[in-house]
């Protein structure tokens, strides 16, 4: 057993998701999961859960948008329907996007430094074609501020190490120097399943 699992009973529920993520354990995961009560915990769930199973039961009956929301929810959502968008046809393409884009504004509206919205923007700036708006060099700066928000929290849904992980493969994709001396530390730090598959086999 790791550390972080055998943490796992001193964690709070969004930081259990982030341990079983990183760790794909998805059977642990959907355990955790079945307790969710609330919107936000039921969202957060189907985000980390959908990119582990590709199980398109966790992007069914997505709401087209949210009252009284948080900025974690809305981002969440906005991350939900981007994965929508990516496996539809073009029209859905276009029409999902759109809705992952007006959610997004809206999350930033709430809280631009929410530790969710700075995500969810930078891999949207990152993989949105440039012409459709996309910037490497910004998706940089969303990732940094993320990983600076994050190691400034004291409970934060998202470890530091998931940040560094989206700072070196947007200087991999951006091809600059310290993309090499990144893929280092990191492999340093001994990352957990889901991290070390990311480096040795990006997309």
């Amino acid at each position: 057993m790791t550390l972080l699992l055998a943490l796992i009973p001193m964690l709070s529920f969004a930081d259990s998701t982030q341990v079983y993520y990183a760790e794909k354990n998805v059977a642990a995961l959907q355990e955790l999961c079945a307790q969710a009560d609330t919107r936000d915990a039921d969202l957060l769930c189907r985000y980390r859960l959908y990119p582990l199973t590709q199980d398109q039961r966790y992007l069914d009956d997505l709401p087209e948008t949210l009252t009284e929301a948080t900025a974690q929810e809305l981002a969440l959502l906005s991350g939900l329907w981007g994965y929508r968008a990516a496996q539809s046809s073009l029209p859905g393409l276009v029409r999902n996007g759109r809705r992952a884009e007006r959610l997004l504004h809206q999350a930033r509206d709430r809280d631009p430094a929410d530790p969710f919205v700075l995500l969810v923007e930078g891999q949207t700036l990152l993989f949105k074609p440039k012409l459709f708006g996309g910037d490497k060099r910004e998706a940089l700066a969303c990732f940094e501020r993320l990983h600076a928000t994050v190691r400034a929290r004291a409970n934060s849904p998202i470890a530091p190490m998931e940040a560094e992980l989206w700072i070196w493969y947007t200087h991999r994709r951006l091809e600059t120097d310290e993309a090499d001396a990144r893929e280092a530390a990191l492999l340093a730090q001994n990352p957990p399943p889901l991290y070390r598959e990311f480096i040795s086999d990006p997309p």
